[in-house]
């Protein structure tokens, strides 16, 4: 396990406080992969109208980009591993900026082969730049508080969430025409590229790990509380990817609200914000209980409000299913942390395997897609609730098998169970 920090970057040595700058940082990237992330929600719809395609064939802008995860997740620990979190941070930030100047080319050649390309690319600098963030900002201060630190951060990822389908349904929606999407990505691309040469140049307290060796695989698999946890953030991701990515055209059915697509993402900004004001409201209650057990609580929220929604009609139907975001909020931060718990070494590698398995929202969706595909769309919103039903079957084992709180480095919790 990564230790307390051994040293502190030289630009931060003076500093009274070297983590607030940067968790403030980190902060800022937390944002803007969450809106580029949301992004997709509104091309989804967007790029199934102007190709003419079905929902499994449009879904697959979701598998693109929730792919990379698989493909580059452990890659990327090794790399963060070897030249540290920093460099991961900028390194991924550079990495993203390619995928989304990507997406000027795809619309100019109109090539949704390309535009898948784009997604892939664009989630594997992504991908680097969690791997890198998540594991640093739960060293950057007490591990008790670890889960409430990084649930607060990520609230900030759920603030981008939020803001995308409102620009999104704006920009891109407001017309059919592919060339839409040239201006949002050019000025996401050129951000990003500002952000990598803003993070290379800043200083970052450095950690150092207490063994040289690193954990072997061996050991990693053995650890049933990690294998639980990556099984818990593939359902996760999985749900809440396959609820957004087919809420423009859920809420545009009869049953519900038969909302035009434009109109209908503006209400996407609803689940996503429910993300983000859970975040900032879970994040007292992760600092005073335990954590296993609002995990719980909130996989029950989930379970209810998709049934609701998936048998109400009208407003009742979409005010329900928009409220899963609001018990998604705390899911991802509590589940990565609580996953981690007790690790003494080989958190990069755990954070490449966590990092993995949001491999589940590519393949959630898609099956949801198929099942939409062959059945009226509700229906297929059973697939989320399997779903969370198995996150809180996870948040049940951590209850009884680790009843002492614990945060990502707390020695007190067997690393095994």
């Amino acid at each position: 396990m990564i230790s307390n920090p051994q040293s502190v970057a030289a630009g931060n040595s003076s500093s009274k406080n070297p983590y607030a700058r940067s968790l403030m940082m980190i902060t800022s990237l937390f944002f803007l992969f969450g809106f580029i992330t949301c992004m997709n929600d509104i091309l989804v719809p967007h790029l199934k109208q102007a190709f003419t395609l079905n929902y499994t064939q449009a879904i697959l802008i979701q598998f693109a980009f929730f792919s990379s995860y698989f493909v580059v997740s452990i890659p990327s620990s090794k790399f963060c591993e070897n030249f540290g979190y920093q460099r991961g941070l900028y390194t991924g930030l550079a990495i993203t900026a390619v995928g989304a100047f990507g997406f000027l080319a795809s619309a100019n050649f109109v090539s949704f082969p390309l535009f898948l390309l784009s997604f892939f690319v664009l989630a594997a600098g992504i991908t680097l730049i969690q791997v890198a963030a998540n594991p640093y900002v739960t060293l950057l201060g007490n591990p008790e508080t670890s889960s409430a630190r990084l649930t607060l951060v990520q609230a900030f990822n759920s603030l981008g969430t939020t803001v995308a389908p409102l620009i999104g349904s704006y920009l891109i929606l407001s017309t059919t025409s592919i060339d839409s999407v040239k201006t949002p990505y050019l000025v996401i691309a050129l951000a990003l590229v500002g952000l990598a040469v803003f993070v290379a140049m800043a200083k970052f307290p450095s950690f150092k790990s207490e063994k040289t060796e690193d954990a072997p695989w061996s050991e990693i698999f053995a650890n049933r509380r990690l294998v639980m946890g990556c099984f818990a953030i593939f359902a996760y991701v999985g749900a809440e990817v396959a609820i957004g990515s087919f809420l423009v055209n859920y809420l545009g059915t009869s049953h519900v609200m038969g909302f035009d697509a434009e109109t209908a993402a503006r209400y996407v900004a609803f689940y996503w914000g429910g993300a983000m004001v859970g975040r900032f409201l879970g994040t007292p209650l992760l600092a005073k209980f335990r954590p296993g057990a609002v995990l719980q609580a909130f996989a029950t929220g989930t379970m209810v409000m998709v049934a609701l929604s998936v048998f109400g009609t009208g407003e009742f139907a979409m005010w329900t299913i928009l409220a899963v975001g609001l018990f998604n909020s705390i899911m991802f931060p509590t589940i990565f942390s609580e996953s981690i718990a007790g690790m003494k070494r080989g958190t990069e590698k755990a954070s490449g395997l966590l990092c993995t398995s949001i491999v589940g929202g590519a393949i959630i969706p898609l099956i949801q897609g198929v099942l939409a595909d062959r059945m009226e769309l509700r229906w297929s919103y059973f697939l989320p609730i399997i779903c969370y039903a198995y996150i809180w079957m996870f948040a049940g084992y951590v209850r009884a098998k680790f009843p002492v709180k614990s945060g990502a480095t707390a020695s007190a919790t067997a690393a095994t169970a």
